[in-house]
Order: C-alpha cells, then structure tokens, then sequence
C-alpha cells in the first residue's frame, strides 16, 4: 500500500491565480493592470508578515483592503469606491489554474488527507474554494485567522498538523510561495513547492523542498513512485 498523508494547499498563488485580477483591473486601469495586479499582491503579503511580526493582527480581507488602497496611491489610480467593492468581490471568484481539479482528484483517489491552507479567513476562502468548484475535492479548510497570526509563524504549521491528526513528518504543506515551503520545514513539516514560473528561485536559506513541481498535477505521480 502507497504510505497516505496530509496535504495542506496554500490557497493564493497555489490553487487559485490572484493574478487573474489583471484581466477585470483592464477596463478601470488600462496599461497599468498588471502592474497594479502585481504590486496590490505584493502589498498584501507585506502587510501580513508586517502585522505577524508586529503582533498587530488584522485579518487577511483587511490585508486585501488596505494592499488595495496602498496600490492606488502607488500607481495613481483613484478609484471610486464602487469599483474598489468590486475588485474586493472578485477576490472571491479567482479562477484555478488548470490542472487543479484533476489533480486532486488524482491524490484523493491515493487516499491523501486534502485540505486548504491559508492566511484567508475561512469563510472567506470557503466561498473562493466553492465558487471555483474545488471546495468539494477538501476535507477541511485551515485557516491561520484562529490563531490570530500569519504564515510563516511556526505556531500556524503546528496547528494544521494538529487539525490534521497527522505527526508534522506526515504533514505536508503544498505551495507555490517558497516562503511558505522554508516556513512548514522550519516547523517540521515536509513540503513540496509549485515551481510555476520557470524562472522563479527559491530563496538560498539552506532549507530545500522535499519535492519540486512545476504543476500539482505532478505530485500523485511522484507521490506513487516513492516507497512504501
């Protein structure tokens, strides 16, 4: 039998593309909408890991506001509030990147203990999740927002080890933000990493990834090619 464990997926970045905001930002920035995608994502995390050092929690739509008023200053852009609701609102029907259903079908049907985890606030993910057709694939939905803290705090890659009734050695956290890999190895969990930029490099902190994807769709095959 194919040793089972549990798969926390990152969220942003990992299932669903928070750059896909480029294409409804087109009409209200023009040339500027990817930048602005890019830069109100960047922002985002900052004030995440800003108020996790800070002890000064906020939770992650807060973050998402707040990135998203940062960007407007930034680039000049003032939008009014009813297009600022909008952009918010979209934030809850994010696509998924291609292979993400197939492959997690692929590594349910291995018996794997799927679920989402992320700095998003759980009802708010779970709304994401269930608009993109994926919830259902998802045992649970993890959130950081119960302990009042972000990735990468070590107390956040315990805690979905515990929700997992997993050891943290058979804990695993997917995800396409190197970051959050180095933070789950730093706690004790194994990791793989979503390498979907070819030309992404993951930071030289001597921690490496227990596996590198270029897709999740990948891993139910490395997954089956490791011994028992």
């Amino acid at each position: 039998m194919e040793r089972t464990y549990a798969l926390g997926f990152d969220v942003y970045g990992t299932l669903v593309d928070p750059l896909a905001l480029a294409e409804p930002l087109q009409a209200l920035v023009g040339e500027q909408a990817v930048r602005f995608a890019e830069l109100w994502r960047t922002k985002q995390l900052e004030y995440s890991f800003r108020r996790g050092l800070m002890q000064r929690y906020v939770d992650f739509d807060a973050c998402t506001r707040q990135a998203l008023l940062y960007t407007q200053q930034a680039l000049r852009c003032d939008l009014p509030e009813s297009d600022q609701g909008r952009l918010l609102e979209t934030y809850l029907y994010l696509p998924t990147f291609p292979e993400v259903t197939a492959a997690l079908t692929a590594l349910k049907a291995q018996d794997h203990r799927l679920m989402a985890f992320t700095n998003g606030v759980e009802v708010s993910i779970r709304a994401l999740l269930s608009n993109a057709g994926v919830l259902p694939y998802l045992e649970d939905v993890v959130s950081v927002d119960d302990l009042r803290t972000f990735k990468p705090d070590p107390a956040v890659y315990a805690y979905l080890a515990r929700r997992a009734g997993h050891a943290p050695g058979d804990t695993w956290l997917v995800s396409s933000n190197a970051w959050d890999v180095i933070g789950a190895k730093a706690a004790g969990l194994r990791a793989a990493w979503v390498r979907r930029q070819p030309e992404a490099v993951f930071d030289p902190w001597d921690v490496e990834p227990d596996v590198v994807v270029s897709r999740l769709d990948e891993l139910a095959d490395w997954f089956a090619g490791q011994p028992t």
